[in-house]
């Protein structure tokens, strides 16, 4: 009873040096801000350039073909962390922005590599009928696609659009390299500031998982919604 006993005590003590002491719970707070700003317009930024890339990549024009090619070949073929300093001390070393926009730019150019995969699949998972059923109604190729294709697409698409936005989240871990304080930065810095390993990294850990497992449940809701109209 009483090794309990000290086991809580130090436990307690351990708990406010790393969080409560000098409001260190701040960084992580500010740290998951930052997290979740850089996320949501990376994936927004993802989403655009890879419905770009999916479309030139199903493209009968070579050259479409051949930029869609080139772009998921390189993005997909080199390591996340050299393209975000690539991105932010070469591309856009002398432009006035804030820092968390550029890592957005850097993992929604990422992303998207990823995502043009994923819109491609889905779309091709709609029966040719559908595209015969449009251009028979009088619309042309660009329409058919718009308003036939992919509304029918996002349905197949939606469940592995909701995957890569999970992983983009825990990606965004390296952030740090560019100076941002995201959760884990935030964590190292309690980590440096206290000595102790083990309570940060746990905090960390937990706050992650806590914010996907709700990004999970609640993107849940939003494909049961999109489900309700088909028929099973």
């Amino acid at each position: 009873m009483n090794g309990l006993t000290q086991w809580f005590n130090e436990f307690g003590e351990t708990f406010y040096k790393c969080f409560i002491r000098e409001n260190r719970y701040q960084l992580l707070l500010d740290g998951i801000g930052v997290t979740l700003k850089v996320s949501l317009l990376a994936v927004f930024i993802g989403i655009i350039i890879g419905l770009l890339i999916a479309l030139c990549n199903l493209s009968k024009n070579k050259f479409l073909r051949g930029i869609g090619k080139v772009y998921t070949d390189v993005i997909r073929g080199t390591p996340s962390v050299t393209q975000l300093m690539i991105i932010y001390f070469v591309i856009f070393a002398t432009v006035n922005w804030e820092k968390w926009i550029i890592a957005a730019i850097a993992f929604g150019i990422n992303s998207g590599a990823y995502v043009s995969e994923i819109i491609r699949a889905g779309i091709l998972s709609i029966d040719k009928g559908q595209t015969e059923a449009g251009r028979s109604l009088g619309l042309n190729g660009y329409q058919t696609m718009i308003r036939i294709v992919i509304p029918q697409a996002v349905k197949n698409i939606f469940p592995a659009l909701c995957n890569e936005f999970i992983v983009l989240i825990k990606e965004t871990a390296i952030v740090g390299y560019v100076g941002l304080v995201d959760i884990q930065k935030a964590g190292d810095f309690i980590k440096s500031s206290t000595f102790i390993a083990f309570m940060p990294l746990i905090g960390t850990a937990i706050i992650y998982f806590i914010i996907i497992k709700a990004l999970t449940i609640g993107l849940g809701f939003i494909e049961k919604a999109l489900r309700k109209s088909e028929n099973r």
